[in-house]
């Protein structure tokens, strides 16, 4: 992190240093980052179930989803506290916090117990998202937020393609959750056994401050404003779609079963794109190119009402989506003279409120209007989002 100093912290020696080390804590948090991937882009298509199985409305329960983003707010203000004592205990709670959450979730046989699960899946899911960039704080840090996030997009590409298939056959789809408990286990289980040391030492002490002896400039609030708001419009962006497409295939007139499968398009787009995103991020202005190819995938998504050419569309969207949380929180992980734990809790906070807003504005206007018009909301977010862009990535 810039104006971070690069002394090693006084923790325990890890095994391994360097390369190694840092490859050893990006494979614990990209197990992590798989399963949180899988249980998040199952929320659409989980509501859709869950209204079917408990016979309620969908809009009466379409704030599960917001579940997440109130947990990402509590994570937030805990952060500072929460990563004292390094990021990796952190971790190793949210991972048995998420998978208890999926576990209920997925088994819930009335809706109190389905907002118990979508509260622990939220606030296990919040915990991973506050340690991921504390963890992988350094040199690169925008590629290795991008693989991260890739692993967690392309175990998002199998959630609604699994829920399609199984709820097909019978069972109901919400029951793949349980498929993200066994990775979250051994994530933990990786944590304890490596301790709290590896990617994420530098900036971030066992005391939770900054180490090193010199002296500090004070950071520019109206510069951390910036970026934390380049943050919150790129995961606003994310969540319309994501919460909000399977809905929108279902008024295609296709199943739920069916609508989850195809929902798996704006998965796959966002996979493909951050797979390939670290070859360009360094390359080009990446932000606008993902205006472009998002603000495309929405009108295509506006002006269809066929299920293939909407999933197309999703498709397109997530292609475009993919590169810009990664980046735009790499870029407010990147502050000067901000300590770690503080960009952490930022980045909560920032995808905590689009979590909360965005997915609900979006449903707000659809019931004033059609919600595939609703999914035009994303435009001006995204215009304003490329016009506060640096011209280089992090």
């Amino acid at each position: 992190m810039k104006g971070m100093p690069a002394s090693p912290t006084p923790e325990a020696p890890a095994s391994g240093t360097g390369p190694a080390r840092d490859a050893r804590g990006d494979l614990q948090v990209g197990i992590a980052q798989a399963a949180l991937g899988f249980c998040v882009t199952s929320l659409g298509a989980t509501l859709v179930m869950l209204s079917r199985d408990l016979s309620v409305p969908v809009g009466s329960i379409a704030w599960l989803a917001s579940a997440f983003g109130a947990g990402l707010l509590v994570a937030a203000a805990a952060g500072p506290v929460l990563l004292r004592r390094g990021p990796r205990p952190t971790l190793r709670a949210g991972a048995l916090v998420l998978a208890s959450g999926a576990a209920l979730l997925a088994l819930a046989p009335s809706p109190a117990l389905a907002v118990g699960g979508a509260l622990l899946l939220g606030l296990g899911g919040a915990g991973l998202v506050l340690v991921t960039p504390a963890l992988l704080d350094g040199p690169g840090v925008a590629v290795r937020l991008t693989r991260v996030n890739a692993a967690s997009s392309t175990a998002g590409v199998l959630a609604p393609l699994a829920l399609g298939a199984l709820d097909s056959l019978g069972p109901s789809g919400r029951l793949v959750l349980l498929a993200a408990v066994p990775p979250l286990l051994i994530a933990a289980s990786l944590t304890t056994r490596h301790g709290t040391t590896g990617a994420g030492s530098r900036g971030v002490g066992t005391a939770g401050v900054d180490l090193g002896s010199g002296r500090r400039e004070p950071v520019s609030r109206r510069e951390v404003a910036r970026r934390w708001t380049r943050v919150t419009l790129a995961v606003s962006v994310e969540f319309c779609f994501a919460v909000w497409a399977v809905a929108r295939l279902q008024e295609t007139g296709v199943t739920p079963g069916e609508a989850a499968g195809l929902g798996g398009a704006f998965a796959i787009g966002m996979a493909l794109g951050r797979i390939g995103a670290p070859r360009l991020i360094q390359r080009v202005r990446i932000v606008p190119l993902c205006t472009v190819t998002i603000a495309a995938g929405a009108l295509l998504v506006v002006a269809t009402n066929g299920p293939v050419p909407v999933a197309a569309g999703l498709a397109l969207a997530g292609l475009g989506v993919a590169p810009l949380y990664p980046v735009t929180l790499a870029d407010l992980v990147a502050t000067p003279d901000l300590r770690g734990s503080h960009s952490a809790s930022l980045g909560a906070l920032a995808s905590g409120t689009a979590v909360l807003l965005a997915p609900a504005a979006l449903a707000a206007l659809g019931q004033v209007a059609d919600l595939r018009l609703a999914f035009l909301v994303t435009v001006p977010l995204l215009v304003a989002l490329t016009a506060m862009s640096p011209r280089k990535a992090p």
